[in-house]
């Protein structure tokens, strides 16, 4: 069998999206996955295509909250004493992405490829079949108070600045969206241009049926390694198996840099381990997804039901699951949401991989020009995955890529 012109390695939502993107433009592609399709955090994620969540992470404001939420270990932040030696160079990097000059550039380069997102998204999603999946329902941040309202509004001018549209409101404006909540929250904000999919899992498995459908072939392999090798790549599996293409697409999610190690390239991608419980769909009356940030979790409405989750826990890919965090955010939606049915709940940890300044990486390895980055979206991969596949289709084909790509750069670090 002759060689693909392309091998994705990795088979959640960014890589099937670059899959189906490199078909679009005529190419032959396998896609390699250690579990297969929808196994990682594309089937637990909150399901939003959140275009504006333009903010990186690393920021001055997180900063002032770190403190205080790393003394609640089950809080929206923690570092489990087992994992804190190995991530303090990650923690440095993070600190050093605080600046204002920082956090301006990535804010820039955040708020193009979430521009190129938005407008690759229904496209992408007509071209795969699944625009029925696609709901417009806005989403509501809510406040304990003014004075967390004020304090929230220097990152909506920022937003305003770049068009986005939102509306901040009242108890009454809140129970117009959204009735149910408890009166502790006497304040929000409203952003409608806030997308969703029905189920991000169902999302996913439906890329690989439309890809599949189109020619292309998935493959249950564990890859360790890359290897330049003529006019192609050389992909070693952990089973001794090999497999040869003219080009690969890196898109392994938080398992990426061990793969990209195998090239001579150390990228500093650390695991968010995001936590979540999904509640049958009757398990309250929502009507479109609701951020707690000051607890650092969402309720999101899926087709398939109601799901809690969110929070940060850096604890990388070997520690044992800690799903009393599930539970601590659950106990804290019935709390917020009085007419919330905790039962019947399944629990979910998912690995989410992020790099230091929330920025992905999207473009070449140093060893190859061959080998394409698309990895490292933290909690924003759903969002970015539409942009990040025309990105990848660009490079494949050597295109002038759709945005600037210097600032994703994977040799940035």
């Amino acid at each position: 069998m002759a060689a693909p012109d392309v091998i994705v390695i990795g088979a959640g939502v960014v890589g099937l999206s670059a899959a189906i993107a490199a078909q679009g433009r005529g190419l032959s592609v396998v896609v390699l996955d250690r579990e297969g399709p929808a196994a990682g955090a594309s089937a637990g994620n909150a399901g939003a295509f959140a275009f504006t969540d333009i903010l990186p992470l690393a920021s001055p404001g997180i900063l002032c909250k770190a403190p205080q939420w790393l003394l609640d270990p089950l809080g929206p932040l923690s570092v489990p004493p087992a994992y804190a030696l190995r991530i303090a160079p990650w923690m440095f990097r993070f600190w050093r992405a605080c600046t204002p000059a920082r956090v301006a550039h990535s804010t820039a380069a955040q708020t193009a490829l979430m521009d190129l997102s938005k407008a690759e998204i229904e496209p992408f999603l007509r071209e795969s079949g699944t625009l029925g999946m696609l709901r417009k329902d806005g989403n509501l941040q809510v406040y304990e108070g003014e004075a967390e309202l004020k304090a929230s509004l220097p990152g909506w001018r920022a937003r305003e600045a770049h068009g986005i549209e939102f509306r901040h409101l009242d108890a009454a404006g809140i129970a117009d969206i959204q009735p149910g909540l408890a009166p502790r929250f006497s304040h929000g904000t409203f952003t409608p241009g806030w997308y969703s999919i029905a189920d991000p899992k169902l999302y996913t498995l439906a890329l690989a049926e439309h890809f599949q459908r189109k020619g292309g072939t998935i493959e249950r392999l564990d890859v360790v390694g890359l290897a330049p090798q003529g006019d192609g790549i050389e992909i070693r599996t952990r089973d001794g198996a090999l497999r040869h293409a003219a080009r690969v697409v890196l898109a392994a999610g938080a398992f990426s840099h061990r793969i990209a190690r195998s090239l001579g390239e150390r990228i500093p991608l650390e695991t968010e381990r995001g936590y979540n419980t999904t509640l049958p769909s009757g398990a309250f009356d929502l009507r479109t997804q609701i951020t707690f940030g000051g607890h650092g979790f969402v309720v999101s409405r899926l087709s398939t039901g109601i799901r809690v989750g969110g929070a940060v826990e850096l604890g990388g890919l070997d520690l044992p699951p800690n799903f009393r965090r599930s539970e601590a955010m659950l106990a804290k939606a019935r709390t917020f949401l009085p007419g919330l049915n905790p039962e019947g709940g399944v629990q979910w940890m998912g690995f989410r991989p992020s790099l230091p300044d929330s920025l992905p990486a999207i473009g070449r390895a140093r060893a190859s020009a061959r080998v394409i980055y698309a990895f490292g979206h933290g909690h924003l991969g759903l969002t970015q995955s539409a942009g990040t596949a025309r990105l990848v289709a660009d490079l494949l084909t050597d295109r002038p890529t759709a945005v600037d790509i210097t600032p994703f750069s994977p040799q940035r670090f």
